[in-house]
């Protein structure tokens, strides 16, 4: 929770700065993975010369060389621990970077010259939809913020996601009591519309370039996340360079004072809210209305872009408990969708502490379907013949084990009887094949079973 507090106040504090210059320059080692989501921020690493750094360590420290270089390389440790247990990435990936400078083969001059020069490129200019970003995630951390200086709130462990001012506030079923308290602490927060609470033991990552909540996906995410007590959060991967939501072009003010200020508990039903119809968000609105109606809205965002794009708006902190990933990349062709789909969700597997899985792996992995009931049926069968053989052919059975009775007479004149071995070494494979064959039937009716009565 302390963890928590600290990247709410961090956040909170450089947004402020961002929002009240032109233009800033951070200079740090982890101010980037605070901006999770925003899309015009240039984020470099300067690597400095190793023999530099050691020099400096033994001039400001009185150290020979020997114990400089030591010392680095515990204060590099140090710090990468620090930014995974606090980010959950590897400080040094240079994935989370768009340009990495080493200074043993480039003047300072000449390093500030070409990040000038970067900095002045199209894509690291500020856009609504970069502005609308950076306004929600103010938000969100003016929220948790709020929520961690009152009394009444300050000891509950919640997360916050904000879109174009609706503010949803998950919380644990163990902290149930800071529902009724959490719109009156978040009513003064500027930019605020809406607030929505939900309780939930975990979060589903549902990832789609267009929401339909009348879908089949959406009912098979809301019987999964019912069944988890999980909250759903939605982002739309919307193509880079696709328009923006038209609502994205006004300022967040002109709304505030169009819609005004409304606080609701979604705990079980809300009254649905006129949408303009103009607004082209891929869903995203009336997807997170339908899952507030049944309390298991877990916020929601826009990112454009691809893989790099969505990893880095993906607040890797959390903690997931699935990522489901529905139509994306649908401007290609089918086969080409298909294949970055599938790269898609091997390239979150690899970062993401949650398993991923495609619109298709859900149902037979998760949710109990027609495929299982005939494959627990057959299985059923089959684990039931097995029994009653068994238990209709005891002696057989027992003889056989034991190399006695018929087994041995049946055996007498051949070689298995003249090699000591070779019965036995009979008797060990037929169980060695059987017993693995009993297992899986036995285990998959026990599997289909387990997700019939919706338990893990």
């Amino acid at each position: 929770m302390e963890r928590d507090h600290y990247l709410a106040f961090s956040t909170a504090y450089l947004c402020d700065k961002i929002m009240e210059n032109d233009g800033l320059v951070y200079h740090g080692r982890t101010g980037h993975l605070l901006l999770s989501g925003v899309r015009h921020v240039l984020r470099v690493r300067v690597l400095a010369d190793e023999e530099q750094r050691i020099r400096t360590v033994m001039q400001n420290l009185g150290l020979d060389r020997d114990k400089a270089r030591k010392y680095i390389q515990e204060v590099d440790e140090d710090r990468k621990k620090w930014v995974h247990s606090m980010y959950g990435v590897a400080w040094e990936d240079a994935a989370n970077y768009d340009v990495v400078i080493n200074l043993a083969y480039i003047s300072l001059d000449n390093a500030a010259a070409a990040l000038m020069n970067v900095a002045q490129l199209p894509d690291f200019q500020m856009t609504p939809a970069a502005a609308k970003a950076l306004e929600d995630l103010h938000l969100a951390a003016r929220t948790r913020l709020a929520l961690a200086r009152d009394e009444r709130t300050h000891w509950a462990g919640v997360k916050v996601r904000a879109d174009r001012g609706v503010v949803t506030v998950t919380y644990l079923p163990q902290d149930a009591k800071v529902a009724e308290f959490i719109p009156a602490v978040c009513r003064n927060l500027p930019r605020l519309k809406e607030v929505r609470a939900t309780m939930a033991m975990t979060n589903l990552l549902w990832i789609q370039e267009e929401f339909r909540p009348d879908s089949e996906l959406y009912e098979q995410v809301v019987e999964l996340a019912t069944k988890w007590n999980a909250a759903v959060e939605l982002i739309r991967l919307a193509p880079e360079g696709a328009p923006p939501n038209p609502e994205e072009t006004l300022s967040v003010e002109t709304a505030q004072e169009a819609a005004g200020p409304t606080f609701r508990q979604y705990n079980g039903g809300i009254e649905d809210e006129p949408s303009d119809p103009a607004a082209d968000d891929g869903g995203l609105k009336s997807t997170l209305d339908q899952l507030a109606k049944v309390g298991k809205s877990g916020g929601g965002r826009v990112v454009y872009g691809g893989q790099h794009q969505l990893i880095n708006a993906i607040d890797r902190t959390m903690p997931y408990t699935l990522v489901v990933i529905g139509e994306v990349f649908k401007s290609k062709g089918h086969a080409a969708m298909l294949r970055a789909t599938r790269d898609l969700r091997n390239f979150l597997g690899d970062r993401i502490k949650a398993p991923a899985v495609t619109a298709d792996e859900l149902g037979s992995h998760y949710l109990f379907g027609k495929r299982d009931l005939v494959k627990a049926a057959v299985f059923l069968g089959a684990t039931l013949l097995l029994y009653f053989l068994v238990f209709t052919h005891e002696e057989p059975i027992l003889a056989f084990l034991a190399q006695t009775g018929w087994y041995a007479e049946a055996i007498k004149d051949t070689f298995l009887a003249k090699a000591h071995w070779g019965a036995g070494l009979l008797v060990s494979l037929v169980v060695f094949i059987l017993v693995p064959i009993v297992a899986y039937f036995y285990g998959s009716v026990i599997t289909a079973a387990l997700k019939l009565i919706k338990m893990e």
